[in-house]
């Protein structure tokens, strides 16, 4: 279980999940959370570098040490760090945002957050897990190449006069995620938090694209499974989609 979050804040670090992974070797104890004004050396999923302007961007990273947690749970926590984040941009400014499986947060369309989820094996089992969040805030330019379907608490924020705020935004996701973290925890599954994830998931009965590496197909997308795995209908036939393995994209565009 997650009790206690302690916070660190540096004004510029290389990359906060590799903060949190010197400061878990040194046997740092789970629920410290980094966060930084700027990363020089921030990362994304599939290998992606993750842009963090200065002082614009929530860059934060915790660490978890679960007890004989299985390899095959692990991957969920990213789904779990989605479910916080929305809850959270919700609570505090009442955005509405839905979740493009697995873990992005998406606002009319656009994504405004990224997770990665890293760890660490010690004697075969799991020493340490890291969940690191980055969260537009105050963004207004993108690069060129995500500028189409990018967005910020800012901008989302623009026609009611009103901004977010990093720190607290910050509080608020971690406290989050210590809520459905910890309903995680007791099965290592979905199945307490399946049912909230669904109502938020975008593409819910809706064409997909599936894309692979080596095979690009359509799909409709049915819900997600007790693992956090995607559940698509490919022509009368189920199939499991695993996070890490494809990027799912709407049929027209990004969501």
């Amino acid at each position: 279980m997650l009790n206690q979050i302690t916070y660190e804040y540096y004004d510029t670090v290389d990359s906060t999940n590799d903060r949190i992974k010197d400061r878990a070797r040194q046997n740092a104890d789970g629920g410290l959370v980094i966060s930084a004004g700027t990363q020089t050396a921030g990362k994304g999923r599939i290998g992606r570098k993750w842009e963090s302007p200065t002082h614009d961007s929530i860059s934060t990273s915790m660490l978890l040490r679960p007890e004989e947690i299985s390899l095959d749970a692990i991957p969920t926590i990213t789904v779990v760090a989605a479910m916080a984040v929305r809850d959270a941009l919700s609570r505090l400014y009442g955005l509405d945002g839905q979740i493009k499986w697995p873990n992005d947060i998406v606002l009319d369309g656009k994504k405004i957050c990224g997770i990665l989820t890293e760890m660490e094996l010690k004697e075969g089992k799991v020493w340490y897990v890291v969940v690191g969040i980055g969260v537009n805030v105050h963004n207004r330019q993108f690069p060129e190449d995500i500028a189409f379907k990018a967005t910020s608490v800012d901008l989302q924020l623009e026609s009611v006069g009103k901004q977010g705020h990093r720190g607290e935004l910050t509080k608020a996701i971690w406290e989050s995620f210590k809520k459905y973290y910890n309903i995680f925890i007791q099965t290592q599954d979905m199945s307490g938090l399946k049912e909230e994830y669904e109502s938020h998931l975008a593409n819910c009965g809706q064409r997909v694209r599936i894309e692979a590496q080596d095979n690009s197909y359509e799909a409709t997308a049915m819900g997600i499974n007790n693992r956090g795995e995607l559940i698509v209908d490919v022509d009368g036939e189920e199939r499991i989609i695993r996070t890490g393995e494809v990027s799912v994209r709407g049929i027209y565009g990004y969501v």
